[in-house]
This record gives C-alpha cells, structure tokens and sequence, in this order.
C-alpha cells in the first residue's frame, strides 16, 4: 500500500473554515463580512476554477472548459490543487508582520469525498460554517437577485433544481463535520446584520477572534 504523506499545511500554521449553505443563503455577503472583521483570506473554489480556464500556461484550463461545456464535475483533485496553491501564494505574498493563514472557503466542500480529499492532503479544517436557510427564502432572494443580476441562473426552476442538488450532494458534509463537532450552524433568514451578529458568536465560541 503506497505511504500517505502528511497534509501540506498543518492547523498550527493555518485555520481553514469552510462556508457552505444552499444558493441564496448569502454566502457572498457574509464572506466580505468575515474578511472585513476577521483577517480571513477568501477562497472561492468556482473563481479560482473560472480565473484558471483563462490563464495563460495553465495545465488545467482545457481539462477544466472542457469539464464545465459537458456539464460535468471537475475533478476534486483540480479543486484541490488549485485551493492548495493559491493557500500557499496568500502565504508567501504576505510578510511576517501581516501573515493571513486564515482562510474562508466559500462553496466547497461540495461532496464528502472533496472534504476528505482536502483534509488528507491540504489541511484539517478547523471548522464549517453552515448558514441553514428555508428554500423558500432563498428562492425569493434568488428571483430578486435575478432582476438585476443577468445570472441565467436566477429563475425559479433552476433555484429548485441547485437547491436539490445541495441538499443530496453538500447536506451529507455538514453532517459528517456535525458528528466531529466542527460545525456552526447559523439560521440564515432575517436582516443581514442579523446573521451576521450569529455568525460572530458562533466562530468566537470556537476560539476565533477578530483582528
């Protein structure tokens, strides 16, 4: 049997929270929040997937067009690849002094194996925050957005259908990370201040402090 290697970050040099919550939770504005108040660096799994179609020189890019027009998952060892990459760029950027080696993950984990991929070869997380929303406030959330948006995406049917796919695909992550005790679940409806005041109680008590 081939050896494991031990995770390239340690959680002594690096915190890693990952975000998750359905389509609508408000995982964008609660993100900006965190790294406002938090010294959280953030890393979105889709941007960085979008930003590497286009770079030049990249390894990837075709596999991951080609992966996206079929509709397809990319695969988890991309993800990966690129989350672990641009952890150790924020690190190498950032002087003593300013060290972040906090990170907010925002939308991945999508599925259990991407978890235990990530937490074998990148870096246990320290904790998920789940930001728990009833489909119908997202749904509202989503068709509102989709007034100004242009996101071909904001319109009810297809709300329905992303909602599905998170509850059969992401829900089993939050329950895996429930029963190791590593998740705060928020209630995502209300004012976003509202939300955001849970949010800050739920991370404090599991020791993270503002900077």
């Amino acid at each position: 049997m081939a050896e494991t290697s031990a995770p390239r970050f340690s959680p002594e040099q690096v915190t890693v929270v990952f975000l998750l919550g359905g389509p609508g939770s408000g995982k964008g504005t609660q993100s900006s929040n965190l790294v406002r108040d938090y010294g959280f660096v953030h890393l979105s799994a889709g941007d960085l997937l979008r930003a590497e179609q286009v770079r030049e020189g990249s390894q990837y890019g075709d596999l991951i067009k080609t992966y996206i027009r079929e509709g397809k998952i990319v695969p988890m060892e991309i993800t990966v690849a690129l989350l672990s990459n641009a952890m150790a760029d924020s690190l190498t950027a950032a002087s003593e002094s300013e060290k972040k080696s906090r990170f907010l993950i925002d939308g991945f984990p999508r599925k259990l194996d991407q978890a235990v991929f990530f937490e074998k070869t990148v870096c246990p997380s320290q904790l998920t925050l789940f930001l728990d929303c009833p489909e119908e406030v997202m749904e509202k959330r989503l068709i509102k957005r989709g007034e100004t948006s242009g996101r071909e995406d904001d319109n009810a049917e297809s709300i329905r259908k992303r909602f599905r796919v998170f509850v059969e695909t992401s829900m089993p992550v939050v329950t895996a990370f429930r029963e190791q005790d590593k998740v705060v679940s928020v209630e995502a409806t209300g004012g976003v201040e509202d939300v955001y005041a849970r949010i800050q109680e739920g991370i404090e008590k599991r020791g993270i402090t503002r900077v």
